[in-house]
């Protein structure tokens, strides 16, 4: 189930831009001083007349993203997800998705797993300040090849997105069926617990399956990629089948994945329901394998919360 290779979410990301921008003029792509890291330079070196950096002004980066859409064009905006999200989301509210702007916010470098950069660069919360947002869709890619289904559906969907990538390289997940946008994957049928998760979050939760599995215990996976407009029929369907559930995230357990399926499960059925993810707190500086292990975020702490519901 799950391959072994191991790729960058944002170099598919900065080749899927190239590949989309030789066919389609309309694109542009703006960046603020970070190109390098966001992998949008791929773009740059092949289209400079279509390519702006902004330097460190991420609020400006995105009201004239919000101009460029306006005349047309298909903007994608990158920088890190706490940029993105913490220090624009003035204008990615107002300016962008008030006037429901085809601008694609693609920030890389979100969740714990930034590691050495420190808690200031670490987004915790930007999940939950982007889905709050009307109009604006959010999708999580749990792999390499999911980033790129992810980028395609923005270019052909109208409106704004927010596609959260990692900086570390993530395993790429095999089995998982054609990508559907606002489509739930489920890559393994469970009748006992379903573990639901999302980014890199989707491989933990396999390896906590198979850990389960040996013990008799069949616990389903659900990829929930997309998490607005969220599968809710799937996360039902789930619950009611399982009545138990593990959320996992890279993201704070407050405002994320695990509170958009408590929304969708609330007064429809009683199911249990866990949370592994960052508990309301900053991160801090560290390897991003030591931060998952002090944060919890293993397919250990996984099974952990599994057994607790059994």
């Amino acid at each position: 189930m799950v391959n072994v290779e191991l790729l960058y979410q944002r170099d598919i990301y900065g080749k899927t831009l190239v590949e989309l921008g030789r066919v389609n003029k309309n694109i542009v792509v703006l960046d603020a001083d970070l190109s390098g890291s966001t992998r949008t330079s791929f773009f740059a070196k092949e289209f400079p007349e279509r390519f702006f950096n902004f330097g460190v002004a991420e609020q400006n980066m995105m009201a004239t993203a919000a101009g460029l859409a306006s005349c047309g064009k298909i903007v994608f905006a990158s920088t890190f997800a706490m940029f993105a999200t913490g220090r624009a989301w003035d204008q990615v509210r107002n300016t962008v998705c008030y006037n429901n702007f085809n601008v694609k916010i693609v920030a890389s470098h979100a969740g714990i797993t930034v590691g050495e950069d420190g808690s200031s660069h670490q987004a915790l919360e930007d999940i939950a300040m982007m889905r709050i947002i009307p109009n604006m869709k959010i999708i999580v890619p749990c792999d390499g090849p999911q980033t790129r289904d992810a980028i395609v559906t923005a270019v052909n969907r109208s409106g704004p997105f927010y596609i959260r990538l990692g900086r570390a390289k993530f395993p790429t997940i095999e089995g998982k069926g054609k990508f559907e946008f606002g489509k739930a994957e489920v890559l393994r049928e469970g009748k006992d617990v379903t573990l639901i998760a999302c980014g890199l979050m989707v491989n933990s939760a396999l390896q906590a399956s198979g850990i389960l599995s040996k013990e008799g215990v069949k616990a389903g996976v659900i990829n929930l990629h997309t998490i607005k407009p969220i599968d809710s029929d799937a996360i039902i369907k789930a619950a009611l089948q399982t009545q138990r559930i593990v959320v996992c995230e890279e993201h704070s357990t407050t405002g994320g994945l695990a509170s958009c399926i408590d929304e969708v499960i609330s007064g429809v059925c009683s199911a249990r329901l866990i949370r592994v993810g960052i508990k309301n707190q900053f991160g801090q500086s560290g390897t991003p394998k030591e931060l998952l292990e002090k944060y919890g975020l293993t397919s250990q702490e996984i099974v952990k919360a599994a057994r607790s519901l059994l």
